[in-house]
């Protein structure tokens, strides 16, 4: 039997020139909020790039300082907005790779840190209709707890993700595209993998 093929974009810094968290950010909650919460978060940073605080934590924590208590019609309302006004952040190179691997009806799937809810509409518009992230917990009226009600979908997390959504590993052909030390084991997992820092 034939293998199918599977193609594993990460996001951020991948399909993206930049980190969208960073540009969400400024775009729902302006420059200035965005500044003063990273001037106020610094100290975490800093835990986290001398590697004695996990991503994920500082993730989490300046992510439920900006939005949480906030709605979740708002939010996506955000998210949609976000994406139709920041196509220039897709990178043109990565587009066209994108489309030449739907010609040849490889599926394509997302598997990024990022939130679920600004990545969808992003892939939608690059017509991959799977997409593999970080998702936001919502209390029982549809507001933002300011936690996320998955794993943070970085490093092996990335390869969990994709097993869980694709378990028959034997019957696919997986090609992955990454730019960073959160996409190291879903390249080495991969037949064939991509660094995309260059492009």
């Amino acid at each position: 039997m034939e293998k199918k093929y599977i193609v594993a974009f990460d996001f951020d810094g991948t399909i993206t020139t930049k980190d969208t968290l960073l540009e969400f950010i400024k775009f729902s909650k302006g420059k200035f909020h965005f500044i003063f919460g990273f001037l106020l978060f610094s100290p975490l940073l800093i835990a986290y790039k001398l590697k004695i605080y996990p991503n994920w934590k500082v993730k989490q924590q300046i992510f439920s300082y900006f939005f949480k208590g906030m709605s979740i019609a708002v939010f996506n309302k955000f998210c949609e907005d976000f994406a139709g006004k920041y196509q220039h952040l897709i990178k043109p190179k990565v587009m066209l790779q994108i489309d030449e691997y739907l010609k040849q009806n490889f599926e394509i799937v997302v598997v990024s840190a990022s939130i679920k809810n600004w990545v969808a509409p992003f892939a939608g518009k690059l017509k991959i209709p799977n997409v593999i992230c970080t998702e936001i917990e919502l209390n029982d009226h549809g507001v933002l707890t300011g936690k996320f009600s998955t794993l943070n979908c970085y490093g092996k997390e990335k390869v969990n993700r994709l097993l869980k959504n694709y378990p028959d590993r034997e019957s696919y052909y997986l090609i992955a595209f990454g730019d960073s030390i959160g996409d190291r084991e879903l390249l080495n997992f991969a037949d064939e993998k991509y660094l995309c820092t260059n492009i």
